[in-house]
């Protein structure tokens, strides 16, 4: 899922703040950008981890055309942090599901020639969390 962030530079501290508008509290400062990429990809990752041991959902991410109408920041940065939610969606049920054949190869190849999915079955849980957010 494809999470906005929200970043504001701080020239008094020459810094950067780091914020997942979606999830509140998940935010890192950071003397660079790259830097605070990374320190967000892993406060994300326990934030999520958090959120799954509460038994809390996992929020859907809003455009960034959404948060933008709701910021009064000043001279806001947007970015996108594109984050794999689906092993923190809560334990794994093996269900039978009937699709017919040629979906079934276009799902396999998509999963081939992508690094985003390792499984049909992680495909597929992105795909029906992407429908169920609209």
């Amino acid at each position: 899922m494809k999470y906005p962030v929200l970043v504001l530079r701080n020239n008094e501290e020459n810094n950067y703040l780091f914020s997942i508008v979606d999830l509140p509290g998940c935010q890192v400062k950071a003397t660079t950008m790259d830097e605070g990429f990374l320190l967000l990809n892993e406060a994300m990752v326990s934030h999520l981890k958090v959120l799954v041991e509460y038994g809390e959902q996992v929020p859907h991410a809003k455009s960034i055309e959404e948060h933008m109408l709701l910021s009064d920041a000043v001279s806001p940065i947007w970015a996108v942090l594109d984050f794999d939610i689906v092993p923190y969606m809560g334990k794994s049920h093996k269900i039978n599901v009937t699709l017919p054949e040629l979906l079934i190869k276009q799902i396999d190849d998509r999963v081939a020639k992508s690094s985003h999915y390792k499984t049909r079955s992680g495909f597929i849980a992105m795909a029906c969390s992407t429908e169920l957010a609209k």
